[in-house]
């Protein structure tokens, strides 16, 4: 018994440890995981490339322009979609003022705090313009070191691709290379299959939503459907955010209780047919990790590395399934991570 409570207590500390050393190498370790899960997605590609008798170095820059092509045209629609919106930002900015005005009223007949007062409040937490500025320019210095450092990591580890398999592949048992290799290829597969998958998702997104608001009548119908569709890449949470964030800016400018409403049942329709129909068709069998731990990635990920960790929650957690499911005695922790197997005889415990 003592036994069990050392070890326990070891793995517990391990985990800690391991989560902290996470958390504090984040600036290193989340350009270099990206990098790495990108360069699944084009590993294919790169290598029809090169079965075609096409240099590895100029197939994998193709592979990297083709990425930096696809980002070039997400940012350049919705650059055009936000100079549509800004064509009404005066009037966004009156309708704003205006209800900022009926809830400082509100908060003065129910509270007792006067207008003066809150807006002393208010100023009195607001940052400085020159911390402002120097918060943006820290932040654009940051985004645009990482994204370059992300690009350099997707290029060398598609160059170098062939190299890393085989060095993981010596590093285990030589009975088991065999099955090494095979859980390599899948653990490759399956963060090809979530990013495909995620791509079509966002695309059928875009469009169930663009018809739905456009339908309602929605003013910047495209631009908040362009953003909630983009928001997927945040599981669960992002669709919600981006449903939230036109429930808001449609109040603002003065939108009805019908067309409210209609928003809303449009989030609904939309989360069903992705829940029931897109998901198991696009994401296919090798993506299934149960709900629990889903949200449990997404929190941890979170918690470890903000949004990226978000993003590539469940990716990562697919292939720790995966890992899980070829070695014997974590198999079941993989079983724990993934669906319930209902096909299976109901003999177990229930």
């Amino acid at each position: 018994m003592k036994f069990t409570l050392l070890s326990s207590i070891k793995k517990l500390l391990f985990l800690f440890l391991l989560f902290t050393g996470l958390f504090y190498a984040k600036e290193f370790l989340i350009p270099l995981t990206i990098g790495g899960v990108m360069a699944t997605l084009f590993l294919p590609f790169c290598k029809w490339l090169e079965a075609k008798a096409i240099p590895r170095f100029v197939a994998v820059l193709l592979c990297v322009l083709i990425l930096l092509s696809g980002i070039a045209a997400i940012f350049a629609l919705l650059g055009w979609q936000i100079s549509e919106l800004s064509n009404d930002l005066n009037l966004i900015k009156e309708k704003a003022i205006h209800t900022l005005e009926n809830v400082q009223l509100f908060i003065f007949d129910k509270l007792g705090v006067s207008v003066i007062k809150q807006s002393q409040i208010i100023k009195s937490e607001q940052p400085s313009v020159s911390h402002v500025m120097q918060l943006i320019g820290g932040s654009v210095a940051f985004v645009i070191t990482n994204f370059i450092l992300t690009l350099a990591y997707v290029f060398l580890f598609l160059y170098y691709h062939s190299h890393l398999l085989e060095f993981v592949v010596r590093l285990s048992d030589p009975l088991k290379r065999d099955e090494v290799k095979v859980m390599l290829s899948r653990v490759t597969k399956v963060s090809q299959q979530y990013l495909l998958g995620l791509s079509k998702m966002i695309a059928c997104l875009w469009i169930m939503y663009g018809i739905g608001f456009s339908v309602l009548g929605v003013k910047n119908a495209l631009f908040f459907a362009f953003l909630c569709g983009l928001l997927e890449i945040v599981p669960f949470i992002g669709n919600i955010t981006g449903t939230l964030l036109t429930l808001l800016m449609a109040a603002v400018q003065g939108a009805s209780t019908p067309l409210l409403l209609g928003i809303a049942g449009t989030y609904g329709v939309v989360q069903f047919i992705q829940g029931w129909v897109l998901e198991p068709l696009i994401l296919g069998p090798q993506v299934k990790i149960n709900p629990l731990f889903t949200i449990l990635a997404l929190v941890l990920g979170q918690l470890v590395w903000g949004i990226a960790g978000m993003f590539l929650a469940i990716p990562i957690i697919a292939m720790i399934k995966i890992m899980c499911d070829h070695i014997e005695v974590l198999k079941p922790f993989g079983f724990l991570i993934g669906e319930l197997e209902t096909n299976k005889s109901s003999n177990g415990p229930t």
